[in-house]
């Protein structure tokens, strides 16, 4: 019969299970299987607790049981080499030789609608020398706290490489932030025409707002960070690794590459609810500090400007016009 202490030590364990259960319900068993596993392991777990004689073997029990399904859970190895989703098929690398850096399979989608597109990629050689801004994007799709995020690299103010960073998705596979969680999608960059991952979001997409803005800090830190990202694509390029919706997400990724930003927070709940990103960005000076914070996030729209440039082959520079604190930098 479960005493008092064996209660308290299951009180203390049922997320644990909860995480359990999920791990082998979402792992790589086959679809009734994967079931079995978890209420098998949610029932054991429970079972223990009101079983064991005395609360440490209660303890022990479970805690055997829990090595069983964080094992399984570890042993998932990520792929390249999966029937992926025709936009995330190909995956980006760069060469690099001294100042110059030529990128590879740069993607730019001809896009008719959100899900009827054309899949299309192009290789361009960039001057590192010519790197002069770098801006943020954060798009809204109507949770407000919760945003997706993605950096935009300048060449002399011209030309622009857009990189998004999300879970990897195989042919006919929705996203699932729960799923997101246990290991269900590869990692990746879209290394893309702002034409691309930008038009999409605002073109295309129904009831997302993007918002736009420019990133002060000099040359050479846009440079740190610009081949930071590309030391991380190239690496996945040859080893895969897991998106995490929590732990390895576009923004904590995001974080990663830009740690010189970062280096005077040392906590911050806006780190986490990335809705917020901006306006903490617009306190540390990180962002144009001309208007009051609310004025230059109503001016940092750019859907209208989007939605008129579309197939402009300036469409990178139309979406900036009349935006704060997107002058020239030299």
């Amino acid at each position: 019969m479960c005493d008092r202490r064996a209660l308290i030590a299951l009180l203390f364990a049922l997320p644990l299970i909860g995480w359990g259960g999920l791990s082998l319900y979402y792992g790589p068993l086959p679809s009734p299987w994967r079931m079995v596993a978890a209420v098998g392991f949610t029932a054991a777990s429970l079972a223990v607790f009101f079983l064991a004689p005395t609360w440490k073997k209660a303890a022990a029990g479970f805690a055997a049981l829990f090595v069983l399904a964080l094992a399984a859970f570890l042993l998932r190895a990520p792929s390249n080499s999966r029937d992926w989703q025709p936009d995330l098929a190909l995956l980006p690398s760069a060469s690099i030789e001294g100042d110059r850096i030529t990128i590879h399979n740069i993607r730019n989608c001809d896009y008719r609608s959100e899900t009827d597109f054309t899949v299309r990629h192009y290789d361009k050689t960039f001057d590192l020398n010519a790197l002069t801004s770098v801006d943020l994007y954060l798009v809204d799709w109507g949770l407000k706290s919760v945003v997706h995020t993605m950096l935009s690299f300048g060449f002399n103010n011209r030309d622009y490489v857009a990189i998004s960073i999300e879970a990897r998705k195989e042919r006919g596979e929705g996203y699932s932030t729960l799923r997101g969680f246990f290991r269900q999608y590869e990692l990746t960059y879209v290394v893309a025409d702002e034409r691309d991952v930008v038009r999409l979001r605002t073109n295309y997409r129904q009831g997302e707002t993007t918002y736009l803005y420019r990133i002060q800090g000099d040359k050479q830190l846009f440079r740190e960070v610009f081949l930071d990202y590309f030391r991380a694509i190239n690496r996945l390029h040859d080893r895969p690794a897991w998106y995490n919706a929590l732990l390895s997400n576009c923004t904590s990724v995001l974080r990663g590459h830009t740690r010189p930003y970062f280096r005077k927070v040392f906590w911050d709940w806006r780190l986490l609810a990335n809705g917020y990103a901006d306006e903490l960005a617009y306190e540390k000076g990180t962002l144009d500090a001309s208007l009051p914070f609310a004025e230059l996030k109503q001016r940092s729209v750019i859907n209208p400007k989007a939605r008129a440039a579309d197939q402009d082959p300036d469409f990178s520079l139309r979406i900036r016009e009349g935006l704060p604190g997107m002058g020239l930098r030299q």
